[in-house]
Formats: C-alpha cells, sequence, structure tokens
C-alpha cells in the first residue's frame, strides 16, 4: 500500500517530501510553522499578509504605529483615498519578516512566500511589486501567488536577479485562469515553477462563485493535467483542499499531482500562530458550524465557522492603521457598507454590519476564523483532556502522519500526562 513518502517532488535540483504546508494569513503559517516544514524535507510557506503588523509583533518595530500617526487627522474622514503605504517601509518590513526566517532555516525543504495579491493597499502595482522583489532580496526560496491572480505578476519581478532562480508559483482553481496566466507570461519565456489547484474545499478565500459545491478537485486536477500535456508543458501539480489524510494525499499523487498542499490540520499544531482559544473552537466545531459567505470585502466566498466574531460586527473602519484592501481609489466594500449603517445609526452605536466585514482588522487580532471544509473532524486527530479542551499537536506529528499513514489512518499523539 502506497505511502506519501513513497513519492517525490522534484522542483529544479530540489528533491522533497511532496507536503507543502499552505500559507495561512495572518501570521498563522508563522515562520516556525514553516521551518518545521522545511526542516522535515517538506515546503513550508510564511504570508505577507499585514506584514507591518507582523514586522511590529516580532521584530519590535513600530510600523504601524507610525502610520496610524501619519494619517490621525483622516480617521473620521469616510474618504480613505489619500491613505497610502510608504514603499521604503514595506519593503523593510517584507525583508525582516522574510530575512530571519530564510537565517534561521535548515534541513533540505524549502520555505515559500505566500503572496496574496487581493492586498491592493491602495496601490495594487507599486506594492504588490515591492513586495515581491523584497522577498527576492531577502532569499526566500520560492514565492506563491494566491488570492486573486495578478497576471501581470511575474512582470513585476522580470527585472530582479532571481528571477529566473527562485521557484515561482500560481494558484488556479480553473484551466481557463491557467490558460489566461500563460498567455499573459508568454512574452517573459518564464513558466511556473509549479502550479497549486485549489478546489472547492479549501479554507478561506475561495476561487469560485456561490456555486462552489459543484465542482470538484479531483475533476480540475484531471483537467488541467490533460491540459498541460496537450500543451507538452511539463509544470508540476498541487493539488489543495479538503485532502485529510495521507491516504488523500496519496489518491492526488497517483492520479497525475506532484505533491499537495494542506493546511488545515495545521491550524491546530503548536507551532501555529492562532491563539489556544481560537485553536480550541476549531476543534469544537461541528460540520453545520462551518458556513460559506460573502462577507469578504475582495468579493470572494469565504468559508470560516459560522460563530467567528468578525460576522456582523460594526467596528470603525481601520484604515489608517491598516488599509491592505484599500483598492487604488481607496475605497473597500467594508466602508461602504459601514458608512450605510452610520447613516441609519449617527451615533455610531449598535452597528451591526452583517454583509461585510472589516477583514484587515479582524484577521489582524484573530477574529476572522477562517477555515477549511475538513475542520469538524480535527477533533478526531487528538485527544480530549479531562478538562474538556483538545491536546494540540506538534507539526512535526501532523507532517509525519501524512507522510507515513495508510488505510485513512490518523495516528494520535502521545497522551499528554495528568495533572498530579
Amino acid at each position: 500500500m502506497k505511502r506519501v513518502d513513497d513519492f517525490r517532488l522534484q522542483l529544479g535540483k530540489n528533491e522533497l517530501v511532496p507536503i507543502i504546508v499552505g500559507g495561512m494569513g495572518v501570521d498563522i503559517s508563522t515562520a516556525e510553522l514553516a521551518l518545521e516544514a522545511a526542516r522535515l524535507g517538506g515546503i513550508g510557506h510564511i504570508s505577507d499578509a499585514l506584514v507591518h503588523d507582523v514586522s511590529d509583533r516580532r521584530f519590535d518595530t513600530e510600523f504601524v504605529k507610525e502610520k496610524t500617526k501619519f494619517y490621525k487627522h483622516n480617521i473620521d474622514n469616510s474618504d480613505k483615498s489619500i491613505i497610502q503605504f510608504d514603499l521604503g517601509k514595506l519593503a523593510e518590513a517584507t525583508r525582516l519578516h522574510v530575512g530571519r526566517t530564510m537565517d534561521a532555516k535548515t534541513g533540505n525543504g524549502l520555505v515559500f512566500l505566500n503572496c496574496m495579491e487581493k492586498l491592493t493597499m491602495n496601490g495594487p502595482r507599486e506594492t504588490l511589486q515591492v513586495r515581491l522583489n523584497s522577498a527576492l532580496d531577502a532569499g526566500i526560496d520560492g514565492i506563491t501567488l494566491s488570492a486573486g491572480l495578478h497576471l501581470g505578476s511575474f512582470g513585476l519581478m522580470a527585472e530582479h536577479k532571481r528571477f529566473r532562480d527562485a521557484k515561482l508559483g500560481i494558484i488556479v482553481s480553473s484551466v481557463r485562469a491557467l490558460q489566461l496566466f500563460l498567455r499573459k507570461t508568454a512574452r517573459l519565456n518564464r513558466l511556473p515553477d509549479y502550479v497549486i489547484i485549489e478546489g472547492p474545499l479549501a479554507g478561506g478565500h475561495l476561487g469560485f462563485g456561490m456555486d462552489w459545491a459543484q465542482y470538484d478537485l479531483a475533476t480540475i486536477v484531471g483537467e488541467v493535467a490533460q491540459f498541460l500535456k496537450a500543451e507538452q508543458l511539463d509544470i508540476p501539480l498541487v493539488a489543495a483542499g479538503g485532502i485529510f489524510t495521507g491516504t488523500d494525499a496519496v489518491n492526488f499523487l497517483q492520479n497525475g499531482a506532484a505533491a499537495v498542499q494542506v493546511a488545515t490540520r495545521f491550524t491546530i499544531a503548536n507551532e501555529c500562530g492562532l491563539p489556544d482559544k481560537v485553536k480550541q473552537e476549531y476543534f469544537k466545531a461541528s460540520e453545520e458550524d462551518i458556513i460559506v459567505n460573502g462577507v469578504s470585502p475582495t468579493g470572494y466566498p469565504m468559508r470560516m465557522l459560522k460563530n467567528t466574531p468578525a460576522i456582523g460586527s460594526g467596528i470603525r473602519p481601520n484604515c489608517e492603521a491598516y488599509g491592505y484592501l484599500l483598492d487604488g481609489a481607496g475605497g473597500c466594500a467594508y466602508i461602504n457598507a459601514y458608512n450605510a449603517q452610520i447613516v441609519l445609526h449617527p451615533d455610531g452605536k449598535n452597528i451591526s454590519v452583517q454583509d461585510k466585514t472589516c477583514l484587515c482588522t479582524h484577521m489582524r487580532n484573530y477574529n476572522c476564523w477562517t477555515c477549511g471544509s475538513t475542520t469538524n473532524r480535527l477533533k478526531d486527530t487528538t485527544w480530549r483532556n479531562a478538562d474538556g479542551s483538545y491536546q494540540t499537536l506538534s507539526a512535526e506529528h501532523i507532517f509525519r502522519d501524512y507522510q507515513f499513514s495508510v488505510d485513512q489512518q490518523i495516528a494520535l499523539p502521545q497522551a499528554m500526562p495528568l495533572a498530579a
């Protein structure tokens, strides 16, 4: 019976365990989590979502404080068009986060950056170019372009000395998206080093409409593999979304995928950045607690726990501090929804915004509990403690379970000793 360990992912000269830990922001996929995946011979992601805040927390910088102070005069103004990110500080924060992570890397695996392209930051092209090139400057092994594929992203890196050296990949959910990207980048003579195919059961933002349930990951992987074969393109495919066991992974590895990307089971890892109390919410979740809604200002459907505090919150837009979702004119769907409620409640009290959420602030505060479709199964991967809480796991335990398990089995951790 085949195990994931019987397969290897070949990326250039790198032969890797075909397990990729997804890049969950904001600092949910921490450096520690990514470094464990790399140490074990696979690939780990860090995320550049809200990188200024990540830097402030990790390295005692004051990027967010300085930005908030600079735009303090605009806090009560509904027009956020003047708010711009300092590109030099954006580069500095990115280099700090990426550079410190790469300095700590051990093992034969790789560390990639998950670059969420929907973080438009009121300067979509300029800020994205700085984020990408600063990560390359800091020595990142590879970059995965996610959260709304920007067809010009490769072009923004084309002049960098590491453009053809670093591993560059994209996330798509259809053959058509891949075709559009390849057509746009054809003049650069630079193919993606890998393509992650994210299906409808993934966590967070989905690359589908509210008809997501009509799609199937295995079918999409087959369609993309057939397209690449017809075009005589040798690009490794990575299956992602709903892969809960090593056996699930093997099924994809035997049917055209070169690797799998997994994340849900790592949300409750010791190395994961979620607070312990939030991890317990993930453990407790039932199948009915997992929903897909349209509260994200990005316009993409998003899977989350229905009791996430972000739903219905009426907090004031925090663009002066964060503002990562401001479009090129300083707009955001949450600002519009919030302002509509202010018209109804001029005193600003008892506001509840149901149709959108302030994603930047809630993600920063770990109050937007995005999750994968299999989150309700997390409780089956561990022991329940005497106080009713669940035992968290090491990233190594979860990684090894994917790597070596067979027959849909899940290895439970060693039980924690009872307190005296």
